[in-house]
Formats: structure tokens, sequence, C-alpha cells
């Protein structure tokens, strides 16, 4: 629901508290994704799927305020204070909150010191975790015959401590249906010897799921009675939660999220985030928990749209030089809104297009010359505008690419690529005799990593390397070789980066046979299954 608006002496902004799901990417709602693309600060939670952030403008303040159990956290009253400085600043903040704000999200707490304050919100409801956890686990919170009714308990108190104190233990052990309970998995023994005094039976069922809807997804099961030994044996950790009832009992029956191949291994991405999305939701969706470590962005550069008429053969050297071309083209075909002329003014004399027929803005401005694409990636990306490469070389290597075109006649070529690349094909094409122009359409520039995100990618079970500027980056980042774990393996898109990956004393274990994200993911499948053997 959204607030009256309020009138106010500035001009404040707008606050959605938003649901962002237990977890799963999958499980956003359309207008969290909607209010996250077009958000001016968004504050976000520890459990909140890094697929959500990609969404975000790249202009974007982005500033992490989540909570560990036992570890460090922001203050609930600090949190509170920068949604409204920011709102006062006229923004439209989103407030990113795992689960659903109002399901012990603390989202009340917020919306009324936004309310005191006369800044106007939206509550924006998320999948809350005791919900879709059990489901994931197989576990219906609800089922006839079984359990008509469904409590959500917490098992923390306001003040963070255990809330065996604060609840009523007599009325949770005679509730006539299922318990769940948030937060208690370090209170689990607690939590079972209070029910079990207040009369729950000692053999009814319980399952503890943890990391619920995440690709490392744990179920344990047992009974009032042994559960809280299990869990201690298996090490269960959160975010949990904690399932009593008989329907805790249809979790072997009614399990389908099925063991999948990358379970329990963690894999960091480097490569730009605009790129990352693809390449982390496949790894996810194969069970792997990705750790996002963008070290990189690219930039497009400025310039003005090509007249692409002259040349007989276009190469395309990345999908980035593909989005930059077209994002040129578009300047013509959407040019700025020029302001309105002044009414004292004499109407301007139009002038005839130079553009429309010799020189097309679009798909059309390919006409007669054949395109190449160094590698599958890029020829999808060229497939997007409408444009299908003439020329695709098996491996995405330049020279590769150079033996495709041993045969194709070339008079006059051009080369778009980024500003910094090797000049294997140009040199190539220009000792054949034909003229060459290289266009340079963006540049690769470092992007700043987290001291968080640093240290998780160094000691992840795989690292992916994409290009030689992410290997570069990276390191430089990590301050060197050293920097990573000996037990990280080293993934490889193709020979290039893996030569760059030596030349900075690392030797990549593993190395894809198709040089795009399809063959780095095929290649580290493969490794997995080598070393379970």
């Amino acid at each position: 629901m959204s607030t009256p608006e309020v009138s106010s002496t500035s001009a404040a902004g707008r606050v959605y508290l938003v649901g962002g799901g237990p977890g799963d990417p999958g499980l956003l709602t359309v207008r969290a994704l909607e209010l996250i693309a077009n958000a001016d600060v968004i504050l976000y939670d520890r459990l909140i799927p890094t697929a959500a952030l990609d969404g975000a403008r790249a202009d974007a303040e982005v500033l992490f305020v989540g909570k560990e159990g036992g570890g460090p956290s922001v203050a609930q009253k600090e949190i509170e204070a920068l949604i409204l400085a920011r709102a006062r600043d006229g923004k439209s903040v989103v407030r990113l909150k795992g689960g659903d704000p109002f399901v012990f999200g603390r989202g009340g707490e917020e919306a009324l010191a936004l309310r005191e304050a006369g800044i106007p919100f939206e509550i924006v409801p998320g999948v809350s975790a005791g919900v879709a956890a059990a489901a994931y686990a197989g576990i219906p919170v609800t089922h006839r015959g079984l359990a008509t009714a469904v409590a959500l308990v917490t098992g923390h108190t306001r003040e963070g401590g255990p809330a065996e104190s604060a609840l009523d233990w007599p009325a949770l052990a005679a509730f006539p249906g299922t318990l769940v309970f948030y937060m208690g998995v370090r209170q689990l023994p607690q939590i079972t010897e209070s029910l079990i005094a207040a009369g729950r039976p000692t053999s009814e069922p319980v399952a503890v799921v943890e990391r619920g809807t995440l690709p490392d997804q744990r179920t344990v099961t047992g009974t009032l009675q042994s559960i809280a030994e299990i869990a201690r044996r298996e090490q269960l950790r959160a975010p949990s939660i904690t399932v009593v009832g008989p329907v805790a009992g249809l979790a072997g029956q009614l399990e389908w999220l099925p063991v999948r191949p990358l379970s329990g291994r963690t894999v960091a991405v480097t490569r730009a985030r605009a790129q990352a999305s693809g390449l982390a939701r496949a790894l996810e969706e194969l069970g792997a928990t990705v750790v996002q470590a963008p070290v990189i962005r690219t930039q497009p550069l400025p310039g003005p749209p090509p007249d692409l008429s002259p040349y007989d053969l276009v190469c395309f050297t990345s999908p980035n030089a593909v989005s930059a071309l077209f994002e040129r083209l578009a300047q013509v075909v959407n040019p700025p809104t020029a302001p309105p002329t002044p009414p004292t003014a004499p109407p301007a004399r139009a002038l005839p297009s130079t553009h429309s027929t010799r020189f097309p803005h679009d798909a059309r401005a390919f006409a007669g010359a054949n395109v190449a694409a160094i590698g599958p990636g890029t020829a999808r990306a060229l497939a997007e505008h409408g444009i299908v490469a003439d020329i695709v070389p098996e491996r995405s290597v330049a020279e590769s690419l150079v033996q495709a075109l041993a045969e194709v006649p070339v008079k006059h070529a051009l080369v778009a690529r980024a500003k910094e690349a090797r000049d294997v094909i140009p040199d190539a094409l220009r000792a054949r005799g034909a003229e060459v122009d290289v266009l340079a359409l963006y540049e690769t520039v470092a992007e700043p990593l987290s001291p968080q995100a640093l240290t998780t990618a160094r000691g992840a079970d795989y690292i992916t390397f994409t290009s030689s500027s992410t290997v570069r980056f990276f390191l430089d980042a990590a301050g060197g070789p050293a920097g990573l774990s000996p037990e990280t393996r080293i993934v490889s898109i193709g020979p290039i980066t893996s030569e760059t990956l030596r030349e900075h004393g690392l030797e990549p274990q593993v190395e894809a046979q198709d040089h795009d994200v399809d063959g780095v993911i095929q290649a580290l499948l493969t490794d997995v299954a080598a070393r379970a053997v």
C-alpha cells in the first residue's frame, strides 16, 4: 500500500520498502525488479540475490547495510538515518530486504520512521523464507489432515537475544498446526527443550532448512527430541529456518530439488557486472554458489556513427563492440531533442537529410559488406540486432578469425574493437594488401572491489577469468598471485587469457575448449566431474 502524499518544506524523495525474497533471484517480484532498475539509492541486506543488483543503474548509489549473526552489523538506527537522509535529498530510495519487509524484517519500524518524518513510502511484499525455504525442501507448511494453521515465530527477541523468555511456550506447544522458527538455529537446543517441557510431543517431526532456495540449500530432519543434536553434528549455520510439526515428515516424500552438478562449489566471477549476470545465473542453476567479483567495467568511447558503406568487410572482436557500434548508430536514429525555438524566431528551413539513403543507421548500414564475428558469443550479439554473421570461426581467438578470412576477398576492412587490443587481425589483413581502419568503440577500466568480495573470491573453489583484463585488474586488486588460495582452481576462457595468467605467475588448471561463456561452464563441469571420481 502507499501512503498519501505528504507536504514538506523541501522536495522529499520516495522510499520503497521492498521484499527481495528468500535468495533465489527467480523469486523476486516484477515490481521489485522495476524499482531496483529505477532507484537512485539502494540499501540492501546480506541475503539479497546478487542478480537483483545486476539490474541497478550504473550511477545508482548501492549501499550494503546487512547484519551478520555474531558478526559486524549496521545499527538499525543508522540504517533509518541513511534512508531518511537520502530521501530528504530528493532521491528515489529502495530499501531492499531479504524475504518480506513485514515478516521479521523490521520494515514496520522503518515505515514508522518514514511516516514520522513525513516522507512518502510504498511497501512491496516479498516471498518470505518461512514459506519458500520449506517449499524448496518439499514441506507444505499447511496440509489437509496434518496442519490447518501455521505460526511464524522468531528465534530472537527484539534486543537480539534468545526468544525463550519472551515467547509463550505453553501456547506454542498447544498450537494446532505448524511452527516455523526464523533465526533460531543457534537457539535450537533451547527451543526444542522449551517446547518439550511445555507439552509438545518428543516424537514430532522437525526439519531444519539451511540457506533455503539457494544453490547450496541443505535439509536435515529428525524429531523434537533429536534435531538439536543432528543439527550440531551436521554443523548447520544461519540462515536457517526450523519447521516443527507433522508436515516436516513429508520432506522425504516431496523432495523435488535435485542434487545439481556444481552443488557445494563456490565460483568467483570476475568479468564486468553488466556481462556477468548470464554466467552467474547459469552457474547458480547448476548449483554453484557464485561470488560476484567484477574487477572491470566497460565504458563506450565518444564518437560519431561510422559510415560503413566504404567497407567490404566489418569485423567485430567482442559482443561489447557490437553493442557500442549500435549505440553510435542509434545516436542518429534517436538524436537528442533540441530545445524549442523561441516564438520570435523565424521558422528554420528544413534541410535535406544526408543520411537516410546513403548512410542508414540500423542493420541496413551493413549492406554490401561481409560481417565477421570473432566467436559464437559475438555472433549472437549481432543476431540480436538483426545481423547474421557471414564468418564465425570455431575458436574465439583472433588467429582463428584470420584463418577463417583467408579465402574471403578483402579490399577495405573495418575492425570494431576495444581501445586496447591485439593487432593480430588488422596486421594480417594489411599483410594481404587490404586497407584497414580500426574503430575503438569502448575501453575497459578497473572496477573497485569491496574487501568482502575480494576475500571471498580469493578463497573460492574456482575463479573464472574471461579476458586478459580480468586477470590484470584482479591481481592488481588482490596484490598479486599470492593473494589466491592454493586450493582455488583457476578457470580460463581461452589461450590468450591463459597466456596472460602465466605471465603473472599463475597456471590455469582449467581452460575452455570453446572460448565463450558456454565453454567456460562446460570446462568447469568437466573438471568437477573428473575430480569427483
